[in-house]
């Protein structure tokens, strides 16, 4: 019998994917938003997923697939997050009690990464999530701070280019950063679900290690053996290249240096242990043995 009605956008995406797996383990009934031109036929047909195709620029669209559902879940990408007013505005029309939002990722709370533009729309969605909360107390709303997405990120090239043998190492390479893999980012919005009292209307902190890159090049080299180029790069040199950037309309590039930015400065708040929810959420830190596992997994 499914515990707990939830809708899911962005379910197809690198950490929506992730995220509808463990709500179907976990026996949660899932509905899954799906633009009407969307790629929803990608998905393996389970008796708990029922597809939805909406409208996300419709409030009354998004309100219908929302009926009875009790938490809803946004997965979008980062070009996306900055349009989930609609979606927020159906969960209260619909009598949602839950929304978590698009936030997986830094310190939106740290005042200089407010001040990043890639940061600007998780704010503003914070401040809206607010006000609903305040008209509509049945409404409530929590955000997941998570780091990166190591596992992701050491996939892509984002952390350390493992195809390449190569890596930017920001700031010296010795600052501590908070990272976390998918699926303990999926566990801790069950956690969420499963702790609403306690995660109401705030921002909830995660992560399965923190490290440095440095660290993990050290494990790398130890793993195969082989040299690697390294560059170093000061993160406040990224942060003037990414406003340039965003200025020239070269909008993906310039997100993807805010996101160093907020990640690998300390004074961005990128270590998050010393203010954790790993506990209430259930999700555990990773062993260092399974962590020179992971890194030599992408080599």
């Amino acid at each position: 019998m499914a515990r707990t009605k939830v809708a899911l956008a962005g379910a197809t995406g690198n950490l929506g994917a992730v995220v509808l797996k463990a709500l179907l383990n976990a026996n949660h009934h899932v509905t899954v938003l799906s633009r009407i031109n969307g790629n929803s036929s990608r998905l393996t047909p389970h008796p708990n997923i029922a597809i939805a195709k909406v409208d996300f620029n419709s409030t009354h669209s998004l309100t219908t697939a929302l009926q009875g559902v009790e938490v809803v879940i946004s997965c979008l990408a980062t070009l996306a997050i900055g349009s989930q007013n609609l979606l927020i505005d159906a969960s209260v029309s619909a009598g949602i009690k839950r929304f978590i939002p698009a936030e997986f990722g830094m310190d939106s709370l740290n005042p200089l990464c407010t001040k990043l533009p890639v940061c600007v729309p998780k704010v503003d969605t914070q401040r809206y999530l607010q006000e609903k909360t305040l008209s509509y107390p049945g409404f409530s709303y929590t955000g997941i701070a998570n780091g990166l997405f190591l596992d992701w990120g050491l996939k892509v090239g984002f952390i350390l280019n493992m195809a390449a043998h190569s890596a930017t190492l920001y700031n010296g390479g010795d600052v501590p950063f908070s990272a976390t893999i998918l699926v303990d980012i999926a566990k801790a919005v069950l956690g969420v679900i499963d702790n609403q009292d306690e995660t109401a209307n705030r921002i909830i902190y995660v992560h399965s290690v923190v490290t440095t890159q440095n660290k993990l090049l050290e494990y790398a080299k130890e793993k195969d053996g082989e040299g690697w180029h390294t560059v170093f790069k000061d993160t406040e040199d990224i942060r003037r290249e990414s406003l340039a950037e965003l200025a020239n309309g070269d909008i993906g590039a310039a997100m993807d240096g805010f996101c160093i930015c907020a990640m690998w400065s300390s004074d961005y708040g990128c270590d998050f242990s010393s203010h954790l929810d790993n506990d209430l959420v259930g999700v555990k830190m990773m062993e260092e043995d399974k962590l020179k596992e992971l890194v030599g997994s992408f080599l």
